[in-house]
């Protein structure tokens, strides 16, 4: 079974058939994730916004104690964490690179400005979230956090905002920077998601709010959403 982007639709249609070759490579990718992670939606974002159909393989972060910390998924991410990539004959983790790479094989928009200064700017956004965000609200973290885990996920994603509305004000047009969607706002929504589901007040920060609408408006950042994945359960689609 595999799945691809359907024009009109909110979520990826599951088909079956033969897969079409991929314009760069005649294997799809295999992106395994987990439909609620983070930084398995940026990857998904990227691949709708390149075109490019892959297949997914969910791994469970909850069931069984962690699919991801098996023997046979730690050959694919030695940190036991998600997404692993196969792609073009190479296995690749970590988002940011994935990204990259994709955007470095793949036709379509560019997901980093041609201009340096513009890409310097992506880059900044992308590494305060992926770096300086995101990892403090990872299951790994808030399990060793215990009772306080709300509390300790509010006052990061607080501290991280507040940095990130200051440089979006200075940064943004229509997007993260300027007028072309970016790996910068890739990183955006999936944040915000997170920020919301640990109950912050994203109207502190209006630039942040304002992108992350307008993002989600776009069909790539409808497809990939984590309510309408292939192991997305049953109670918590729409």
């Amino acid at each position: 079974m595999w799945y691809k982007f359907a024009e009109k639709t909110d979520c990826i249609s599951q088909v079956g058939g033969e897969p079409e070759p991929d314009m760069a490579t005649q294997t799809k990718p295999v992106l395994y994730g987990y439909f609620r992670s983070s930084c398995s939606w940026r990857v998904r974002i990227a691949f709708a916004l390149k075109g490019v159909e892959y297949d997914q393989v969910p791994v469970n972060l909850i069931k069984d104690g962690g699919q991801q910390l098996t023997e046979q998924y730690k050959t694919r991410n030695p940190m036991q964490q998600v997404p692993a990539v196969e792609v073009d004959g190479v296995t690749l983790s970590q988002s940011l690179a994935v990204i990259q790479y994709i955007d470095e094989t793949r036709p379509g928009p560019r997901l980093l400005p041609a201009d340096p200064k513009k890409r310097a700017q992506v880059r900044m956004i992308s590494d305060l979230i992926a770096s300086g965000i995101q990892p403090l609200q990872n299951l790994y973290v808030i399990q060793k956090i215990g009772a306080e885990k709300v509390q300790w996920a509010q006052h990061f994603i607080d501290r991280g905002f507040q940095a990130l509305e200051s440089i979006l004000k200075q940064t943004s047009g229509k997007y993260c920077v300027g007028d072309e969607i970016s790996m910068a706002d890739i990183c955006l929504v999936p944040q915000v998601y997170n920020a919301e589901r640990f109950k912050v007040d994203v109207g502190q920060y209006p630039t942040i709010k304002r992108l992350n609408q307008t993002l989600l408006e776009i069909e790539a950042f409808k497809v990939s959403h984590p309510s309408c994945q292939p192991d997305t359960p049953a109670e918590l689609r729409t």
